[in-house]
């Protein structure tokens, strides 16, 4: 029963994100829902309460799956420690249709519980991963830093602050974001100056603004 009861969510959970990516969070309904999954209202409701629970559900997903792609990254041994820390962190930007409306949704003022919900996932989930990869860079002599958790924090947090898409700011001011943030990602994790330049700035020139 509780397998059942899992692959109903499932299914409820995969419909929403389907029809979220192609009509809009805000263009379908719980009805469309329901007429996806041939299922009656009172079974979807037995899952999940309301619409904005399926999201937070999502919200949750994803999350975990762009944590699963940063890991899988860092498992790549035989890549530099350098590419795979740059790839690591692009891996958190999640480039599916789906995952562009569920983050237009979490950026929404009135979604700032989620917005920190995602955020909380992501930081205690990748930490940990870009911690084992700054490792990996000390052993190959191109990080240098006595504390690779903390430094991976401090990384992230900062990323999450100066990019956060619901700041705004102009293209010139982006750029020196971005500017500052190789700068002092060079200083948290004690690697050569300049030698970040190259990789984090090829991430970046994929932001839309840049």
């Amino acid at each position: 029963m509780a397998k059942e009861a899992r692959e109903r969510k499932n299914e409820i959970l995969d419909a929403a994100e389907y029809l979220f990516a192609r009509k809009g969070y805000d263009g379908t309904s719980t009805g469309d829902i329901l007429s996806r999954v041939g299922i009656a209202r009172g079974t979807l409701y037995y899952h999940f309460r309301s619409k904005e629970e399926i999201l937070d559900m999502l919200v949750e997903r994803i999350s975990y799956s762009l944590i699963e792609n940063a890991r899988q990254v860092a498992a790549g041994k035989d890549i530099p420690a350098v590419d795979r820390i740059v790839a690591a962190v692009n891996c958190l930007k999640p480039r599916s249709d789906i995952g562009g409306e569920i983050l237009e949704q979490v950026h929404r003022p009135q979604n700032a519980l989620m917005h920190q919900k995602m955020e909380r996932i992501l930081l205690e989930g990748v930490t940990p991963v870009l911690a084992e990869i700054i490792e990996d860079g000390a052993a190959e002599r191109v990080f240098d830093t006595k504390h690779p958790l903390y430094a991976a924090e401090l990384l992230l947090v900062y990323a999450e602050m100066a990019f956060d898409e619901t700041f705004e700011q102009t293209e010139s001011e982006l750029l020196s974001r971005v500017a500052a943030f190789i700068y002092h990602a060079e200083r948290v994790l004690g690697a050569k100056e300049g030698s970040l330049q190259k990789p984090f700035r090829d991430m970046f020139s994929q932001i839309d603004k840049l």
